[in-house]
């Protein structure tokens, strides 16, 4: 009884940080907002969080130059790149749970998404078996993608071997993930204005209006349940240590 008495004070007392990473040009618009709603979640259980919007910065993706993978190198283990991301890369070393945003261009992930992972991801990749990872804990990475497509086209897209790959490797390197998304998107505030006749700007409305907010909560559940997932384990590994 005292280990857990004393294992709920510690995790009282430490303060969960949770990112979301917006990979959307848009900052206020379907990626985005669901982003805030997975923050508004894990605030609902006590979490400091943040929103880091890639297309604020001026970064580039991996240039391939192995520094991170040199025996008893400088940069081992961490992208050795200097630039606008340099910094957000060592905040996330730190944080307790990220959420990664994006919508789907050409059946993937956008560019500066893109970018993003392969910094953030391959310096912690190991080419040998044991370690796989140099990622020095465990914490969940979410995916939240939004798209223009309706479910029932993934496969002639690809997209469940895109969310699938990505789960793969961010289990692989940081211990946990899930994913989800949320289709046949509203594109456009004014559907008049553009050539887009392909689509009923009635039926495109009344999804926003009827199912958006439900994508909405199960974003918020994600946030609040990454948080309680970092709560339990914390608890979990004080008390192995106490």
């Amino acid at each position: 009884m005292d280990i857990i008495l004393r294992s709920l004070r510690l995790e009282r007392g430490k303060t969960i940080k949770v990112i979301a990473i917006n990979g959307s040009p848009r900052k206020k618009w379907n990626t985005a907002t669901l982003l805030e709603k997975a923050l508004e979640g894990a605030v609902s259980e006590g979490a400091e969080t943040e929103m880091i919007h890639l297309y604020n910065l001026n970064f580039k993706g991996c240039i391939s130059c192995f520094a991170c993978k040199l025996k008893d190198g400088k940069s081992y283990g961490k992208c050795a790149m200097k630039d606008e991301l340099t910094p957000v890369l060592e905040k996330l070393r730190d944080t307790d749970a990220v959420i990664l945003g994006s919508p789907i261009y050409l059946g993937n992930c956008t560019g500066e998404m893109r970018s993003f992972m392969e910094r953030y991801i391959f310096p912690y990749l190991v080419y040998s078996a044991k370690p796989q990872t140099l990622f020095p804990k465990n914490i969940p990475i979410g995916y939240i993608y939004t798209m223009n497509i309706k479910e029932d086209l993934f496969e002639a897209f690809g997209l469940r071997k895109v969310i699938e790959l990505n789960e793969g490797l961010a289990t692989r390197i940081f211990g946990y993930s899930e994913s989800m998304y949320s289709t046949d998107t509203y594109q456009f505030d004014d559907y008049s204005k553009y050539v887009a006749d392909k689509y009923d700007p009635a039926e495109k409305a009344k999804k926003r209006e009827e199912v958006f907010p439900q994508d909405c909560e199960k974003a918020f559940e994600m946030g609040a349940r990454f948080v309680k997932r970092q709560k339990a384990l914390e608890v979990q590994n004080q008390s192995g240590k106490i």
